[in-house]
C-alpha cells in the first residue's frame, strides 16, 4: 500500500509564498506521474498542477498557471508544489495524488490558509 504524505502547508499573508512536498517513505515517486489538488470547504476537488514520470513535463490549471510551479527531485524521492503571490481564495486543503496503472493514491492533505 502507498502512503502519500504532504507536509509544508499553514498560514500566509496574501502575496505570500509557500512550499508543499510530498513524499511516499519506500516508494519509488520517480516512476509515476504526480498531481497536485486541493479541496476548499463545500467546494469539489480541484486539480491544479501534474508532472510526468517520463519527460518531467508540467502542466497548470488556469487558477494558478504563472504562480504555482511543480517540481520533483528524484534523488530524494519528493515533488514539491512552489506557491507564490498566494491569494485568499488559494486556501484549502492540498493533496499529492499518485497515478498508477491499476489505481491512484492520496495522501492525508496539508491545510492552506491565506489570510491577513
Amino acid at each position: 500500500q502507498v502512503q502519500l504524505v504532504e507536509s509544508g502547508g499553514g498560514l500566509v499573508q496574501p502575496g505570500g509564498s509557500l512550499r508543499l512536498s510530498c513524499v511516499a517513505p519506500g516508494f519509488g515517486l520517480k516512476y509515476y506521474n504526480i498531481g497536485w489538488f486541493r479541496q476548499a470547504p463545500g467546494e469539489e476537488r480541484e486539480g491544479l498542477s501534474c508532472i510526468s514520470s517520463v519527460d518531467g513535463s508540467t502542466h497548470y490549471a488556469d487558477s494558478v498557471k504563472g504562480r504555482f510551479t511543480i517540481s520533483r527531485d528524484n534523488a530524494n524521492n519528493m515533488v514539491y508544489l512552489q506557491m507564490d503571490s498566494l491569494l485568499p481564495e488559494d486556501t484549502a486543503v492540498y493533496y499529492c495524488k499518485l497515478t498508477t496503472r491499476v489505481s491512484d493514491y492520496w495522501g492525508q492533505g496539508t491545510q492552506v490558509t491565506v489570510s491577513s
